[in-house]
């Protein structure tokens, strides 16, 4: 319980010097962390208000459809993207509910309702989720506390090569040191 309560006191207390502190930069991959340049970036959906409710239709309770996505603002040089979406707060740990890469660069986004297939319209691929099924898996928590979900949009400086059905983990791997800017999405849901 203390440590939770200090990681909240570090991110607030982060928000409030305006400093983001992101998985990748973490781990050494953001490039554009280091590049002195602060990403403008960001990952947006008119489906749910960032860091609200996700509607249920985008849930294992509803159709389990996945959200309409919007990218704005890749940095120069960005020629693909990648997106993982998980929940930190699964019971057994980090749950994947989705990955693509090997977006075009062109990509202003991702319409509601992707398909399940290996390979999306403009050639991305859609990797293995924690289900070890391809594609999108909406939010199924445990009743209890609502969990949080996290869309990550990774800017590339190339496309990943990496055969569909990759899982997250694979994902990862291969964008090190080729992650231009990262944004992220934050949506809740509970039972």
């Amino acid at each position: 319980m203390r440590s939770a309560i200090l990681i909240l006191l570090i991110v607030l207390l982060a928000a409030a010097l305006g400093l983001t502190l992101t998985h990748g930069a973490i781990l050494g991959w953001d490039r554009g962390a280091h590049a002195g340049a602060e990403s403008a970036m960001r990952i947006t959906t008119a489906d749910f208000p960032a860091g609200g409710a996700i509607p249920r239709k985008f849930t294992a309770d509803g159709d389990d459809l996945s959200p309409a996505l919007a990218f704005q603002g890749a940095p120069d040089g960005t020629r693909a993207f990648a997106l993982i979406m998980d929940d930190p707060d699964a019971p057994v740990g980090l749950w994947v509910h989705w990955v693509v890469y090997d977006l075009p660069a062109g990509a202003a986004g991702l319409a509601q309702g992707q398909p399940r297939s290996a390979t999306l319209e403009g050639g991305a691929r859609q990797g293995r989720n924690s289900w070890s099924r391809t594609g999108w898996n909406g939010p199924d928590p445990p009743p209890g506390k609502p969990h949080r979900y996290f869309f990550k949009l990774y800017a590339l400086d190339g496309p990943l090569g990496l055969e569909p059905g990759a899982t997250a983990r694979q994902v990862e791997a291969a964008m090190k040191g080729k992650v231009l800017a990262q944004a992220e999405l934050m949506g809740t849901y509970g039972r």
